[in-house]
C-alpha cells in the first residue's frame, strides 16, 4: 500500500496540479455545466490560473504518492470557500478527499479562521460534501449562465 503525505502548494506544482483537475473536471463536472461555459470552466483550471490563484494567496494543500506525484488537491480562496478538491481517480473512495479538506482547513491562519465555509458543488460531488459536514443553502440547483451547481454551507464553531 503506497503511503500519502500532504503539504502546501508552490508556483511550482501550477503544472501538475492543473493536469490532474482538468481531464478529472472535463469526465466530471462538464457533463454537468451547460455546454457552453465548458472552456470556461476548463480555462479556470489552467497553468496560468493555477499560477495566479497560489500568488493570489489561494491555500493549496496537495496529496502525493510514493513517487512524489500529485493524486490530489485542495484549495481555499479568502480563507473561507473551498475552490477546489479532486482526487485521482484511482485513489478515489479511500478517504483522501476528507483528509484533503482536513488539511487545507487546517491551513487557514487562526486569525483569519471564519464561522462558515462555503463550497458550489458539482452536482455528482454533493454526496462528498454532506458528509463533510456541508448543507445546501437553497433548494434545488443552481444555474448562472450555465454554470450548475449546488451552493453549500458549512458552519464551524470558532
Amino acid at each position: 500500500m503506497m503511503s500519502i503525505k500532504y503539504r502546501k502548494a508552490a508556483g511550482k506544482d501550477a503544472q501538475a496540479i492543473s493536469e490532474l483537475i482538468v481531464p478529472l473536471t472535463r469526465k466530471y463536472v462538464c457533463p454537468t455545466f451547460d455546454e457552453s461555459m465548458h472552456d470556461t470552466l476548463l480555462q479556470s483550471m489552467s497553468v496560468e490560473n493555477i499560477e495566479r490563484y497560489l500568488s493570489e494567496g489561494y491555500l493549496y494543500v496537495v496529496a502525493t504518492d510514493d513517487m512524489g506525484e500529485i493524486v490530489g488537491v485542495a484549495a481555499i480562496r479568502d480563507a473561507s470557500h473551498l475552490y477546489h478538491l479532486f482526487v485521482s481517480e484511482r485513489y478515489q473512495g479511500q478517504g483522501l478527499s476528507r483528509k484533503l479538506w482536513e488539511k487545507v482547513r487546517a491551513e487557514v491562519p487562526e486569525n483569519r479562521r471564519p464561522t462558515r465555509f462555503t463550497v458550489n458543488s458539482a452536482l455528482n460531488a454533493e454526496h462528498v460534501y454532506r458528509s463533510f459536514g456541508f448543507v445546501r443553502t437553497e433548494e434545488g440547483v443552481r444555474n448562472r449562465n450555465g454554470i450548475i451547481d449546488v451552493p453549500m454551507v458549512l458552519n464551524v464553531d470558532c
